[in-house]
């Protein structure tokens, strides 16, 4: 009867070392560890939105977050880097968007 419970510890071990695993990959940008994520815009996969937060904590870092993530998803789904922006990371502040502490970028992949 020990099988089970041995068998139970090794699953959790190997559960929190991925855990690990994911936190040391993580980026501090402005000395803040973002929440981000990235999605398609309808069904066109080119067409992107970012959604980085807590924006409050750094703007600046938001900003950065949310370049990172959007680099990211064109590289994950075109396997290159560049970006039309339009709704980007270097506009005024005044023009960014935000919404529920969210900074909110929208872009297009453009190399594929």
């Amino acid at each position: 009867m020990k099988t089970p419970a041995i068998l139970s510890l090794l699953i959790a071990a190997t559960v929190l070392s991925a855990c690990e695993e994911r936190r040391a990959d993580r980026i501090a940008f402005d000395g803040v560890f973002f929440r981000s994520n990235s999605s398609k815009v309808d069904r066109q996969r080119d067409q992107f939105v970012v959604s980085v937060g807590p924006a409050s904590l750094s703007l600046d870092g938001a900003r950065a977050a949310g370049r990172h993530e959007g680099i990211r998803y064109c590289i994950e789904n075109f396997g290159a880097s560049d970006i039309e922006w339009s709704q980007g990371p270097d506009a005024e502040d005044g023009r960014l968007v935000l919404e529920n502490d969210r900074l909110i970028l929208r872009g297009a992949c453009t190399a594929y």
